[in-house]
């Protein structure tokens, strides 16, 4: 029986770095030739899979829409040719790679598995081996076709992953979604199906890079802010609440939030809280903000709200449609009641 094969992208990060006197630096070829020394990730049950390392090697924090395009771009260049997809990543911004290849791969028939680790590849204690060798065996053995997160033995979709802990090894969370699949003893599909790949041609939206727009409230938090906020070219700002999607009763930032709305700027009410859902109509001060012409983001985490806003702004839409659209379960990022 022919061995499935993955195709594994390191587009740079912490797993492929190397210890220099100045610090842990990316260091090109370095993760290939970590890789190709270890014996576990070439025993007979592991699938083939070659990897490409990304020149220059992208520190996650560097990350922008037009890397996004060209990760997305490299898989449908290679999708024929391969099982399934590994893309190595910091994990930083992890969380909005992996929302926003949700939104650009359409008609997805084969996993996408976004993953890195914590501690470098090369380091004793590194979590990078375990990450990398479950996800190839999960791409070859369980394929979710679908674009998902792993780490710390959870494989998670990947617009509903959030990054949950700076340091930790269990970095990465899926608040109001539950896991796929976990690694333990045993590998136990939860909420992710098995798909066998079929002919459906993969395509691949476009995304450029928008103006939006992210303010956290506060307790008397300056109408000023979202004044300045709200200047051209910003197209759409996403307002993080308090609790169920409440702001301030005040009228100056009620009005300035219409006026806005009006000039065709989409506004979106997200939760500053880590779980749970939007409900406009649950108090008063919900309410004004949804007469004011804000959108409810439901439970999608920051993450996937703007990388949905990427993708739908990038298709030159209506502020009509966009609103619409956001309101909308395009692609498993957020729960209708």
């Amino acid at each position: 029986m022919t061995k499935r094969s993955i195709y594994v992208a390191y587009t740079g990060g912490t797993i492929g770095m190397q210890k220099t006197d100045n610090g842990f630096v990316p260091v090109a070829g370095f993760l290939t030739q970590c890789v190709q020394s270890m014996p576990e990730f070439y025993h007979e049950e592991m699938p083939a899979f070659v990897i490409h390392e990304y020149n220059p090697l992208i520190d996650s924090s560097n990350m922008a829409p037009t890397d996004w395009q060209m990760i997305a771009n490299d898989i449908q260049a290679n999708y024929h040719k391969y099982d399934g997809f590994v893309i190595l990543h910091g994990t930083d911004t992890m969380a909005y790679t992996a929302s926003a290849l949700s939104f650009m791969l359409q008609g997805l028939s084969k996993p996408v598995i976004v993953t890195g680790s914590q501690i470098p590849l090369a380091q004793l204690r590194s979590d990078g081996q375990i990450n990398l060798l479950n996800s190839l065996y999960i791409a070859a053995n369980y394929p979710v076709a679908e674009v998902c997160l792993f780490f710390n033995n959870k494989l998670f979709r990947g617009n509903r992953s959030t990054k949950a802990h700076a340091d930790g090894f269990d970095a990465f969370a899926s608040p109001n979604f539950p896991l796929l699949l976990e690694a333990g003893i045993k590998i136990n599909l939860r909420a992710g199906k098995i798909t066998i790949a079929n002919d459906t041609p993969l395509e691949v939206s476009n995304i450029s890079p928008q103006p939006i727009g992210v303010v956290t409230l506060y307790p008397g938090i300056s109408t000023r802010i979202f004044e300045n906020m709200l200047q051209q070219p910003v197209k759409a700002l996403i307002l993080l609440t308090f609790g169920v999607g409440n702001a301030p009763q005040d009228a100056d930032l009620l009005n300035t939030l219409k006026q806005a709305d009006e000039r065709g700027i989409v506004l979106v009410n997200l939760t500053q809280c880590f779980q749970g859902k939007v409900n406009m109509g649950g108090y008063a001060t919900g309410n004004a903000l949804a007469q004011a012409g804000v959108i409810s983001g439901a439970d999608m985490t920051i993450e996937a709200a703007l990388a949905k806003l990427h993708y739908l702004l990038s298709k030159n839409l209506k502020p009509a449609e966009i609103k619409a659209a956001m309101l909308q379960n395009l692609v498993g990022e957020l729960s209708i009641d």
